[in-house]
Formats: structure tokens, C-alpha cells, sequence
């Protein structure tokens, strides 16, 4: 069967379009705007040909809450350097307390974890806690532009302390506590912070970490801290010096403030890393990031005041911020801080039942581990209220769609695909339209998503870069500490000026959906968690036997993850498996777990361009099939002899 003829496996039935958010917002066009869609394909080109239009409606419809109006949407449709909603002030936080004031005991969020039974807490409690959280920051000096940073695990107080900080004004950013302590300082010493945010350690897989030593040796190494807030999390008795207690905090007293801030007021800085350098410190704005979210997750989630919402992520990752947004539209949030896979694979499922979960989230590596381990959610678990779920961090391939569907009945399978650059989804849901296995059912509102070949042609129905080709709210004010703009424009526009070109590959099938088929570029994407290599190359070259090397990401869609690193080893030096283990524990205890390769293998040579780059996207192509013409062209490498060696290994790998 053709791709144009593929059938369905799940199409949503009239009571649920009728009652969907995505339809009651195109029945409100109609009503205040005059404006009528025939389907979801006809909304999405009006929203990309009319943006200024479009993000009005947005405006309106989600009646954002605003000290002071807007004079224009948009001063004109340029990337980078669009400006939004010019003349506006609002607080993100402020739309958070609009929701269940009649009813401020409902759930705002449920959560458990390893070292915690399942918690409640409400919507009063949440604006009591983070009403006196803010004002304890206020009244030591905190001020709107100050950096806050947190290493904290994934639950309510994270979710607390972000809100807080929100509504000073102040910038947020935020790390696992399972990350090491270089990706820790890599990024936080970047953006200066004031006050740190930490626990003392966590438990994962039964087993307990410790990390005040961590913490300790961070606070040494970030200098313009001036307060540090410890919340004793794996042990209750835990101290650390000149330290201020969370709970002592809390009980600050005061009315909430909301801090009147302009639209690209800066609200947080997250990380996505390149191949070259440090990891980039994004900024998004307070509007734009509060615009994207609220369209996002009511329009094409279908989430709402009365659904419970989780998307199972650690505080590193971008779905962290998306799944706290979910209390933007008025949901409860439920968090697990844990495994997933202890003391079973079945672990997320029981927690979908005992908080009555609506929408269940969580990466495609997840969903397909479940797969492989024979898991039967509905045998484990009692799933009426599940009515759907979302995958991302890599292609879902189809039987992975199969696998859902077949499993867990009538629900809307959310794939969803985006970026942290954006925070926001390119390409993702809707309720209105159905499913196709290994498909995404559209491109999300707002959002002028193309497939571009390489001289920057429209492709149909044909696999080519992830292009957009009008601006968006979300997109970055600009990265911390590039003052004239140089490293954003290298990561994004170079390829096509005035055009965003992200890194993915994608095919726009021919009834609007969107297929991704993994990274373009040389960053890796290791189950959802994405890391530039240079920051493997700094653990791994450190190492005095060890005088370059090179790693790929051979992740691709339908395909297992698979990472080699390459290793050019000095003379006399052999690689032993005691070599291998101590490069891979270097890897896990320095940056994450999810980034120690497959395979560490011993190479000649590094290739490398004339003026000396790595070779990773010319290798990784080669790896993945490319015949040499296609992947490398020899006249331009500084040592063309090199490429045999993985010219063997690709013929090796594919005859098995």
C-alpha cells in the first residue's frame, strides 16, 4: 500500500471532534472572526499566510491576562529579529491562577517518586507556596533579569520554585540532578546565576546518590551566587553550609505579586547543544513561550481544566517545560521522579491508574522498550480514563503506533516533534483528524513548516531539511552571551539565510501529516536527551591516551539507536576492555548515562575537512548507507585516505 493510501488505525468519532478544544476554536473564528475552514489542513494555511491574524486570535480566544494592551502583533516577518506583541505587559505566572478558583482544593498536581509515596498538591496550596517562595527571593535581592538556576529532580517543588521565579521576573534554568558536574557548569557558568536551587541527592533504580559533595564543589565554581536553597530530598537530616532551608522559605509571608514585564521579557535559558563549543544558552520570552504553550497544549493536546496530564521527562529536558505548561491550561500535572523501569516497566502505567491520568506522555525509547518486554499495559493496569498519548525524543516508528493502539484501544496517539530551540512542536496532534502509523497528524498551527531540499526548493512527499519559513513567538530572543548574534545565526540561518533551518530531516505527506526521520546535523539525540559531541570530545580527550576521536549518532527512523566512538589512540597504546570501561564511566559520571556509546572502537585517523573540522555529518551519512560520492567529497579533506577504514566498517555493519 502507497503512503498516499494508507489507512488509518484510529479515527476520532463525531462526539469527540464536536467536543475537542481545536473545534470549539474554529466554530469561535467563525463567530468573531467570520472566518470558516472547511478542515484542519484549511486553519493551518490561513494560520501561516495570516500570522499577524492568526497569534491575535491566539490573543483573544485564551484571553491572556495583561497589564497593558499590545500596539501591533508583529513589526515585520524577518528571522531572526522578529518582534511580538511590541507594547504588551503580562506575567506568565499570572495566567497560572486564574484556573479552579472556585475549587482551589482540586489537584494541581499529583506526583510520586522512589523516595515518596503519591502526593496532592492543590491549586490554593500552589499559589500559597509559590506566593511565599517568591517573596522570600524578593526580599533577598532577587530582581526581574536575575538568573536562578536549579538542580532538581522532577517534582512539585521544582514545578514551585519555577513559578516563583516567573513571577519576580527573574530567569530560570534548570538541570537534573543525575547530570554530572562538568554539563552542569557548562551551562550554568555561563548565565552568571544568583541564586541556586538544589537537593542533596535522589534515588533511581532503588539505588540511593548522594550529591552534596556535587553541590559543594558547584557552588565553588559559580561565582556570583550569593544565596543557595537546599530542599533535603534523599535524606531529611541534610545540610549544607551557609545554605538556606526550602521549607524556612515557604513560609515567608506577603500578597503574590506579578511582576509587569514586556512580552520578550526573558523567562528562561535552556540548552541544546551544537557540535562546536559550549552548550547554546537559549532564551525564550515570557509572551512568546506563554502564546505557544497555551495554543500547543489545549488546540492540538485537547487538554483542559478537568484532564491530568503527564509527560514523563527529567528537569534537563525541554519536556519538562512543556509538561508544566499543561497547569497554563488549567490541568493537573502528574510527576514521577524515578526509573520507569523499576522495579518493572510497568511502574508508569500503575501511576497512570492511581491519578486517573488523561494524557500520557512520554518518549518513543519508552514506548518501544515496553514493546520489546512483551508489557500489556491494560493487564497491569486499570486505563479507563486514558484518552491519550504522547510520544516524542525520536521517531515513533509504525509498529510502535501498532503497538499502542493495539494495546491501549481508543486513544489519540499525540506524536509530537519540535525542539528545545523553539520550545514548542513543529510538527504534532490534532483531535479532529485521524492517525496514521509513523505518521504526525499535522503542522501545528502558526507554524510555516517545510521539507527544503538543498538549494532550498519545496519537497512533496519527499524527505528533505526541516525548514520554517515565517517566524514564531517561541523562537529564541537570542543566546545568553552572543551579544552581535553571530552563534544563533550559525546554528540556524546559514544554511538557508532568513530561514530557520533546524536539523531534522522530514517528509510532508501528501495530507498535510509529517514524517521525521531523525537528526540532519552531528547532534545527538540518545533517547530524546540531545548532547553536542564536543562535549563527549572534552571527557574523552582528556584521557593522556587518547589523541582524537569522533562520535556519531546512527539513530534512524524504524532503526535501534546505535552510537559509535571512534578513538585514535597514541602510540603503543592498545584499546582493552579496561580502556573501554573507563572511557564509558567517564562519560556517564561527567555528562549522562543516555550518552555512553554502544561500541568504543580504535581508528587510525580522525577525517577531517582543509581547515580541520571533524567529519561527523560527511561519516554518519556513510554509516547510514550513503555511497562515498553521496556522503564525502576527498578533494576536500585534509586526509582523504582516512575514509577507508569506515568505508569497510559501513560494509561490515550492513552485512551484519
Amino acid at each position: 500500500m502507497s503512503a498516499t493510501q494508507a489507512e488509518p488505525i484510529w479515527t476520532p468519532s463525531r462526539e469527540r471532534v464536536e467536543n475537542s478544544r481545536m473545534r470549539h476554536y474554529m466554530a469561535w473564528l467563525e463567530q468573531n472572526r467570520g472566518l470558516r475552514f472547511d478542515d484542519y489542513n484549511a486553519l493551518w494555511q490561513w494560520s501561516v499566510d495570516h500570522l499577524e491574524d492568526f497569534w491575535a486570535s491566539i490573543w483573544e480566544y485564551f484571553d491572556i491576562r495583561h497589564s497593558q494592551p499590545w500596539k501591533r502583533v508583529l513589526d515585520e516577518q524577518r528571522m531572526p529579529g522578529a518582534h511580538w506583541f511590541e507594547g504588551a505587559r503580562l506575567n506568565l505566572a499570572e495566567q497560572l491562577f486564574r484556573f479552579h478558583v472556585e475549587d482551589p482544593d482540586h489537584p494541581a498536581i499529583l506526583s510520586r517518586s522512589e523516595l515518596r509515596d503519591l502526593q496532592s498538591l492543590s491549586w490554593g496550596e500552589l499559589r500559597q507556596q509559590v506566593t511565599g517562595l517568591a517573596n522570600a527571593l524578593r526580599s533577598r535581592g532577587v530582581k526581574p533579569g536575575d538568573r536562578v538556576v536549579a538542580y532538581m529532580p522532577n517534582i512539585p517543588e521544582t514545578v514551585v520554585a519555577f513559578f516563583a521565579c516567573a513571577s519576580i521576573g527573574a530567569v530560570w534554568s534548570s538541570c537534573s540532578p543525575d547530570m554530572g558536574t562538568s554539563s552542569v557548569l557548562d551551562r550554568f557558568r555561563q548565565i552568571d546565576p544568583k541564586v541556586l536551587i538544589t537537593v542533596d541527592g535522589y534515588r533511581y533504580g532503588g539505588k540511593d546518590f548522594d550529591r552534596l559533595a556535587v553541590v559543594e564543589g558547584m557552588c565553588e565554581d559559580l561565582p556570583t551566587l550569593e544565596h543557595t536553597i537546599l530542599l533535603p530530598y534523599l535524606n531529611a537530616g541534610a545540610t549544607l553550609p551557609d545554605a538556606l532551608r526550602w521549607e524556612e522559605l515557604l513560609q515567608e509571608g506577603g500578597d503574590m505579586q506579578f511582576e509587569p514585564l514586556p512580552f520578550d521579557h526573558p523567562l528562561w535559558v535552556v540548552y541544546s547543544s551544537g557540535t562546536t563549543g559550549l552548550p547554546k544558552p537559549i532564551v525564550h520570552g515570557q509572551g512568546g513561550t506563554l502564546l505557544e504553550t497555551v495554543k500547543g497544549h489545549a488546540l492540538h493536546l485537547d487538554l483542559g481544566p478537568e484532564d491530568r496530564f503527564m509527560w514523563f521527562t527529567t528537569t534537563g529536558w525541554i519536556m519538562w517545560n512543556s509538561q508544566i505548561g499543561g497547569l497554563l491550561v488549567g490541568a493537573t500535572i502528574c510527576l514521577y521522579d524515578g526509573n520507569p523501569g523499576h522495579p518493572d516497566l510497568g511502574t508508569l502505567w500503575r501511576f497512570a491508574e492511581e491519578t486517573g491520568m488523561t494524557f500520557f506522555g512520554a518518549g518513543a525509547a519508552y514506548f518501544m522498550n515496553c514493546k520489546k518486554a512483551g508489557i500489556e499495559p491494560r493487564a497491569l493496569a486499570r486505563l479507563d480514563t486514558l484518552r491519550a498519548v504522547g510520544s516524542t525524543g525520536s521517531p515513533l516508528p509504525e509498529e510502535g503506533y501498532h503497538w499502542l493502539q493495539d494495546g491501549l484501544g481508543d486513544v489519540l496517539i499525540a506524536a509530537i516533534s519540535g525542539g528545545t530551540d523553539v520550545a514548542a512542536a513543529f510538527v504534532g496532534s490534532c483531535p479532529i483528524m485521524p492517525v496514521i502509523a509513523g505518521e504526525m497528524q499535522c503542522r501545528c498551527l502558526g507554524i510555516a513548516v517545510y521539507a527544503l531540499d538543498d538549494e532550498g526548493k519545496p519537497l512533496d512527499d519527499t524527505v528533505g531539511e526541516l525548514v520554517v519559513t515565517r517566524p514564531m513567538p517561541s523562537m529564541p530572543l537570542y543566546f545568553w552571551n552572543d551579544a552581535d548574534g553571530k552563534r544563533m545565526h550559525e546554528s540556524y540561518f546559514d544554511m538557508y539565510p532568513g530561514l530557520w533551518r533546524h536539523g531534522d530531516w522530514i517528509r510532508i505527506t501528501p495530507r498535510g501529516g509529517a514524517v521525521i526521520y531523525g537528526r540532519s546535523d552531528t547532534t545527538i539525540n540518545r533517547h530524546g536527551i540531545r548532547m553536542g559531541t564536543a562535549e563527549i570530545y572534552r571527557v574523552v580527550e582528556e584521557f593522556p591516551e587518547v589523541l582524537d576521536s569522533l562520535v556519531v549518532d546512527l539513530e534512524y527512523l524504524g532503526r535501534e539507536s546505535y552510537m559509535p566512538l571512534f578513538v585514535v589512540l597514541r602510540q603503543g597504546v592498545s584499546l582493552d576492555d579496561e580502556l573501554r570501561q573507563r572511557l564509558r564511566d567517564a562519560i556517564r559520571t561527567e555528562l549522562s548515562a543516555r550518552h555512553v556509546p554502544n561500541e568504543v572502537i580504535a581508528v587510525p585517523e580522525v577525517p577531517r575537512t582543509l581547515t580541520g573540522k571533524k567529519m561527523e555529518l560527511p561519516i554518519k551519512k556513510l554509516l547510514l548507507g550513503l555511497p562515498l560520492e553521496k556522503a564525502a567529497n576527498p578533494d576536500a579533506m585534509a586526509n582523504p585516505d582516512s575514509l577507508k577504514f569506515y568505508m569497510d566498517f559501513a560494509v561490515r555493519r550492513q552485512t551484519g
